[in-house]
């Protein structure tokens, strides 16, 4: 940093070294089917174990972790991994995200007004079960799904006792994962103040708090980047901002706004930072012949995107600028004690395999692994950090044998290693859209209570475990 307060270069971390081998011990859950107890049965998962205990004076005592960072994998299965993997650094080679110490597995079903499991998430409600420890109705973001009240995040909770607190993402900023730690709505849609209409409780009008980014930026975390600049280019229509936009709300409570890399780079250490990088999503790194019915001809992918603009921010330069921004904040406060709450998301996954972009996925899915090098990185050089990789939700592909003739979308792509891998998609007819599937996915871990993670857990238990490792209230 500079004598002006200004970072002058990015913190480089020294890979971390793999110290213990992975444990995958099974574990029986009850029943999911008994829905008459679900909500007091999650309640008491998400709030009781994972309580932080309390000292005389009432206040909680601090957890393992001085910081946590959780790094999500939009519709990141085993299929995703494994095809990333397959391609990149061949079969036999391992990601950053296969050498952390500890794994399981995470169940993905969200529920019904009535608690009842629905077997295939979304992502706002798959967010909302691990922000908020309570599993929702699909399309909700952080509110109960039978009356439908807002319910506190982890986000929330770290930011009131006084951790530093970010949020990165290759999506928008309002989009439903980051959403889901920043705002209760209705309706994932409703991200801007144009776009309540899913939402009429929730507008400012009707005593609500406001569409997404107006809520997120009253959460004031700390750090903020991702896409959705048209968003935040929303006129408010109510409250004290009424009349000005989302960006000059934002602004006037103290966010510096940067708009690529080089800006990043440059903005201050000592004020909260909102980076808005593209209008909506951040257009993905590498690009490729989408799958077809009958296949294509083996082919390699194109590692760039002519429509991505220079210099925007790979999703590892924003996790790198994030953890740089957040430790100088625990920097200035460490009278308190306190670290960071971090949390870094692969958003176009999910988006490439809804469209069976097999070259689009592939390439989000390598760029999410190097943000999860640098989270790893991080680590080695801060040992009281909980790092945290997995997924909401699996998706579409399937690597199948190279002289299938599957039945719906498929391609062929010849892999880094000079092999030849067939991809497909079934999960909707050629022309619609790809959908989520319901199976289990990877969560991985490393630093304290990692161990939290072992077995066959419930999507609502990471809540848990960032609240114990933090101490939060």
């Amino acid at each position: 940093m500079n004598d002006t307060g200004h970072r002058t270069g990015g913190t480089r971390y020294t890979n971390p070294v793999r110290t213990t081998g992975t444990r995958r011990p099974g574990r029986n859950r009850p029943a999911p089917w008994r829905h008459a107890v679900l909500g007091t049965a999650l309640l008491a998962l998400a709030t009781g174990p994972a309580a932080a205990t309390e000292t005389r004076a009432g206040t909680p005592d601090p957890g393992p972790a001085d910081n946590v960072i959780l790094l999500v994998g939009d519709g990141m299965g085993d299929a995703e991994i494994t095809a990333a993997r397959n391609y990149s650094v061949g079969a036999a080679g391992r990601l950053a995200m296969d050498t952390l110490d500890t794994e399981g597995r995470r169940t993905t079903f969200s529920v019904d007004e009535r608690g009842r499991p629905v077997y295939v998430t979304d992502s706002a409600a798959g967010a909302t079960a691990w922000a908020t420890g309570r599993r929702t109705v699909n399309g909700r973001v952080s509110k109960t799904p039978d009356t439908n009240r807002p319910l506190a995040t982890l986000l929330e909770k770290a930011h009131h006792q006084g951790y530093a607190t970010g949020s990165v993402t290759t999506a928008s900023v309002a989009d439903a994962t980051p959403a889901a730690l920043t705002s209760h709505v209705t309706d994932r849609s409703c991200k801007g103040p144009a776009d309540m209409a899913a939402c009429p409780a929730d507008t400012r009008t009707a005593g609500g708090a406001g569409s997404i980014v107006e809520q997120t930026v009253a959460a004031r975390p700390d750090v903020l980047l991702g896409g959705g600049a048209d968003h935040f280019a929303q006129t408010v229509t109510d409250g004290p901002h009424r009349g000005r936009t989302v960006l000059d709300q934002a602004r006037a409570t103290g966010y510096q706004v940067v708009r690529d890399q080089a800006e990043l780079t440059a903005a201050r250490l000592d004020r909260p930072v909102l980076g808005l990088f593209a209008p909506d999503q951040v257009p993905v790194e590498w690009t490729g012949t989408p799958a077809a019915p009958g296949g294509t001809t083996p082919r390699r992918c194109a590692r760039h995107n002519p429509a991505r603009p220079a210099g925007t921010p790979t999703l590892a330069e924003s996790t790198r600028a994030a953890l740089d921004l957040l430790t100088a904040r625990r920097d200035r406060s460490r009278e308190s004690g306190k670290g960071f709450f971090l949390q870094v998301e692969g958003a176009s996954i999910d988006d490439r395999a809804h469209e069976a972009d097999p070259c689009g996925q592939i390439g989000e899915t390598v760029a999410f692994d190097r943000a999860v090098a640098t989270a790893l990185a991080y680590a080695g050089q801060h040992p009281r950090t909980l790092v945290i990789v997995t997924a909401d939700h699996g998706h579409a592909t399937q690597v199948l044998p190279e002289d299938a003739r599957p039945a719906g979308l498929s391609t062929t792509l010849v892999t880094d290693e000079g092999g030849r891998m067939q991809l497909g998609y079934a999960t909707a007819m050629p022309g619609e859209m790809q959908d989520h599937t319901g199976a289990p996915v990877p969560v991985a871990a490393q630093g304290p209570l990692a161990h939290r993670v072992l077995g066959v857990r419930e999507n609502t238990d990471l809540f848990g475990t960032v609240r114990a490792a933090l101490g939060l209230r």
